[in-house]
């Protein structure tokens, strides 16, 4: 139920766009018979502070977030794509403590430019997001107050238990196992030449009539 751990890209050498649906896959293993996976994704800046944004409620959103429950993995053969797994819900899966489980799970889609020298960032927690900048407030009518979710929190200690969410999550790395994040990078359109108002060479001319 902590803060995990959080994967840098390197600076971004030019402007990036990404723009639509994000997915990541990752082979976990828990101590417990379940887990419960919270994956943000992150922009940022050269000093390190974090970019986000005004959400529908909560001033500090980041750029873009998905869940799962790893007993939930079971996804629908007909309905998941690359980009978003699509999961049955069905079904439930237990863990066998120590075992190794393929997770693929969806980030809801996304619009952003990551400027030259910003990096993109996944953080995989085992608790909601929190916004590291402070507070953002709350409404009169909501008992929650603004982290970077908004009022919407995984904490209810009846869905969670500790003896089953509180235990150890670990993400294993290397040796084939396959993780990694499904980015949609837009490419850059190519600049276009100014010509002086004369046409490009090769251009069709108009004919006189």
């Amino acid at each position: 139920m902590g803060d995990g751990v959080t994967f840098l890209t390197e600076p971004m050498r030019e402007p990036t766009e990404i723009t639509g649906p994000v997915a990541a896959k990752l082979q976990i293993s828990s101590s417990t018979t379940d887990a419960d996976i919270f994956l943000v994704l992150r922009v940022f800046a050269p000093d390190m502070k974090e970019v986000v944004f005004q959400g529908a409620l909560d001033p500090h959103t980041a750029v873009g977030q998905g869940w799962l429950r790893a007993s939930h993995r079971k996804l629908d053969k007909k309905l998941s794509l690359p980009f978003r797994p699509y999961h049955s819900h069905d079904e439930k899966r237990p863990l066998k403590p120590g075992d190794i489980y393929e997770l693929d799970i969806e980030i809801i889609p996304t619009c952003i430019v990551v400027p030259k020298g910003y990096r993109v960032a996944l953080s995989v927690r085992g608790c909601d997001y929190v916004y590291p900048g402070g507070s953002g407030g709350k409404l009169s009518n909501m008992k929650n107050e603004f982290t970077g979710n908004g009022p919407f929190l995984h904490d209810d200690p009846r869905d969670r238990p500790i003896s089953i969410y509180g235990g150890q999550t670990t993400i294993h790395l290397g040796g084939g196992q396959e993780n990694f994040v499904l980015l949609p990078i837009i490419p850059a359109k190519p600049a276009i030449k100014k010509t002086g108002g004369k046409p490009a060479k090769g251009a069709a001319r108009k004919k006189k009539r």
